[in-house]
């Protein structure tokens, strides 16, 4: 069997990989409304409300309307939480920053490559990650969300190159393994120590 031929461009994920997440401001908020920690996180991430949010079908003040009416507090109160919650929009990972600055630097292209509601150019602008990639694939946008094939595809034809020559990081073992069936090489995110391998795997120069 001939050996898998060298990545020639890079997908990259925002949450966990380029945007890490302090969760003390989120529990911070939680407390003050006499919520559970991580109550917010849960039942933001609840599917059925979670999956429309990131498919296109409804905008990300509609999902944070529902998640809401879900809290168990005053709906005034409930209202109040969430948006003292989104106030905190994250930060850039400084080691997944450097990798793609590394990655363009040497001439290759990056797209990010992500689940997210319309709220997501305005968060990358704000984070000062807007001009930091070539191409955005934004799930809200495209109506598809990973790890569906078909987001795979789409990723693959904005960025354009063919699925096998394309790397794709992401922090969600079941989307890694989604882009592995698309025809990507794809790589679980936990942290800068396997970079040496993703240079490798992108054939970028020592």
């Amino acid at each position: 069997m001939p050996p898998r031929e060298r990545a020639q461009a890079l997908l990259i994920d925002l949450d966990g990989v380029l945007r890490r997440w302090d969760p003390t401001p989120m529990i911070a908020v939680e407390v003050a409304y006499g919520l559970e920690p991580a109550a917010l996180l849960e039942t933001s991430m609840s599917w059925d409300i979670y999956r429309p949010a990131v498919a296109g079908e409804i905008t990300d003040a509609e999902w944070m309307g529902l998640v809401s009416s879900r809290l168990p507090i005053d709906p005034d109160r409930a209202a109040e939480a969430v948006a003292k919650w989104q106030d905190y929009r994250g930060e850039p990972d400084p080691d997944a920053l450097a990798f793609v600055r590394e990655v363009r630097a040497a001439g290759r292209k990056v797209g990010l490559a992500t689940n997210a509601t319309d709220r997501l150019r305005p968060d990358l602008a704000a984070l000062g990650l807007a001009d930091e990639v070539d191409v955005v694939i934004s799930s809200w946008e495209q109506r598809l969300h990973k790890p569906a094939p078909e987001f795979f595809a789409r990723a693959c034809e904005l960025i354009g190159y063919p699925p096998k020559q394309v790397l794709f990081i992401d922090d969600d073992d079941r989307v890694v393994r989604g882009a592995r069936a698309a025809g990507l090489s794809a790589y679980r995110w936990s942290g800068p120590e396997h970079v040496a391998y993703l240079r490798k795997a992108l054939d970028l120069p020592e």
